[in-house]
């Protein structure tokens, strides 16, 4: 397998004709969707998506560790195809990977592989249940140093985008936050499945709403310096989002953590890389067998 810059190549078509499972569990009144491409028996693999994003990120990742893992992927609420909420906090979306782990019986020996916004919930959920995961991977999330802190930007009135046909809505997908991926067959990918018919039109798959009816968490640092169980960053050379100096207070934080910095890959990492990063990925989970 190889990276490919202009072609969609064979071992992306075999991952996303690998169909997964879904399935549902009701967590705090509100249905939570997740993933899954295998069954329970093997150590558990969670995937935890980003901010705005959803299970389907993973289609070309999870199904590599299928046949090793019990390979799972989350909706959390307010994005993918799990339920909007009136009020959306860390210590729910705690509640919501583990409510998934337990509901797909993932043993004590899973590991949660948590992106972006994913990783920073994912930190909640293993220093809110201390015992319940064996590792977490944080893929270019964590615990900035307070030099990479930039303010939030001001809300803005949420107003629900529709479009008249999903290839238009197609058309206008973007990464956020902004970058340019050179493996156009992915993000062609995740703009199909973030599309959902609404309206009369065709929609994102998430909240407009949810940063704003979200609880402030402020015990990140906190909860991070907790972590007992293993802990690995996999971060992006060129990530604009998360820099070296970050991930070297993170390392003073917590020095247990094991630390890899992935080159010639952004923020959003594993659609930059993908074929490396699952190697880096893989080689993290046999370095903790």
């Amino acid at each position: 397998m190889s990276d490919s810059t202009y072609t969609t190549p064979d071992w992306f078509w075999e991952a996303i004709d690998t169909k997964p499972e879904s399935g549902f569990i009701d967590v705090e009144g509100s249905d939570i969707n997740y993933l899954y491409w295998s069954e329970p028996g093997n150590p558990g693999l969670l995937f935890v998506h980003g901010h705005n994003a959803h299970s389907h990120w993973w289609d070309f990742i999870a199904p590599s560790y299928k046949d090793d893992y019990q390979s799972v992927a989350v909706d959390m609420s307010g994005m993918g195809d799990s339920d909007h909420r009136d009020e959306y906090s860390a210590d729910l979306y705690a509640q919501e990977i583990v409510a998934v782990a337990d509901k797909c019986n993932m043993g004590p020996d899973t590991i949660l592989a948590s992106h972006s916004y994913g990783g920073i919930m994912s930190i909640r959920a293993v220093a809110q249940y201390p015992d319940r995961f064996k590792g977490l991977i944080l893929l270019d999330s964590g615990v900035k140093h307070p030099d990479d802190v930039t303010p939030p930007e001001p809300d803005r009135l949420a107003r629900a985008k529709s479009y008249p046909t999903s290839e238009i809505a197609r058309s206008r997908f973007r990464l956020q936050p902004p970058q340019q991926c050179q493996n156009q067959y992915v993000v062609d990918h995740i703009a199909r499945t973030s599309i959902e018919y609404i309206d009369d039109g065709f929609g994102w798959k998430f909240d407009e709403e949810q940063r704003s009816r979200m609880k402030a968490y402020e015990d990140l640092e906190a909860d991070f310096r907790s972590i007992a169980i293993k802990c690995a960053l996999i971060y992006g050379a060129d990530s604009e989002s998360f820099s070296s100096k970050s991930a070297e207070h993170m390392k003073s934080l917590l020095p247990n953590l094991e630390v890899t910095e992935l080159a010639d890959a952004q923020h959003h990492l594993f659609l930059d890389q993908p074929v490396t990063f699952m190697e880096c990925l893989s080689k993290q989970l046999d370095a903790w067998k």
